[in-house]
């Protein structure tokens, strides 16, 4: 089976795979389907992660009419009141201090904003939306969500080469010694609210019509 996943993030793009590969489902991007960014890019404008996962999966399905998914996830630091949540990508574009999608400051921003904070309880978010065709013809198609979660603290230095976003300063409670950017790539997937959003995804699959799991 052939999913499209609607990101454009080379990082996310690699964990899907390593998790669904193994079992017969082919993550393409959107450029593998012949879109460009600029077609791929939409507005999110929902309130949650759930809104914006849903926002990404249509506009995609709209563009190509393919099963296909979509992710929205971030970081929710409890000293900050659940911030940056679902503006973690564009967390230091908000004052000013950096660009969008620019992790360097927007870790940058955090660790500041942290600075006197004892109390460094946080947790990775993800929501993934998937839409599958109708497996009768004429019905509308089929709409999941999924959710995911990675429970941990927020250290005082970023800490390691591995992983993208948040992750050299976000030490998991799975491995409490280390940030999620000095775990390994199948520790990680195993731990991360994306790998667990994904595993739900993955058993819901499972579990539907071996036209899907097995469609070529």
């Amino acid at each position: 089976m052939k999913l499209v996943f609607a990101t454009g993030n080379a990082g996310k793009i690699r964990e899907a795979r390593e998790i669904l590969g193994p079992h017969g489902i082919e993550v393409i991007s959107p450029a593998e389907a012949g879109l460009t960014p600029e077609q791929v890019d939409v507005e999110e404008t929902g309130s949650s992660f759930d809104g914006n996962a849903v926002i990404k999966a249509r506009h995609l399905w709209d563009l190509t009419g393919m099963p296909c998914f979509a992710d929205d996830s971030g970081l929710e630091v409890d000293a900050l009141g659940g911030a940056p949540g679902i503006y973690s990508a564009r967390y230091a574009s908000l004052d000013g201090s950096g660009k969008d999608h620019d992790f360097s400051s927007n870790i940058d921003r955090l660790l500041h904003e942290m600075k006197e904070v004892e109390n460094r309880s946080a947790r990775f978010r993800c929501a993934v939306a998937l839409i599958l065709p109708a497996e009768e013809e004429g019905m509308p198609c089929s709409e999941q969500l999924f959710d995911g979660s990675c429970e941990g603290r927020i250290g005082y230095a970023p800490a390691g080469c591995g992983g993208f976003g948040y992750d050299p300063v976000f030490i998991p409670d799975a491995y409490p010694d280390r940030t999620l950017a000095e775990v390994d790539e199948d520790a990680k997937n195993a731990i991360s609210h994306r790998g667990n959003a994904l595993a739900k995804m993955l058993e819901y699959l499972k579990q539907m019509s071996n036209t899907y799991i097995h469609s070529k």
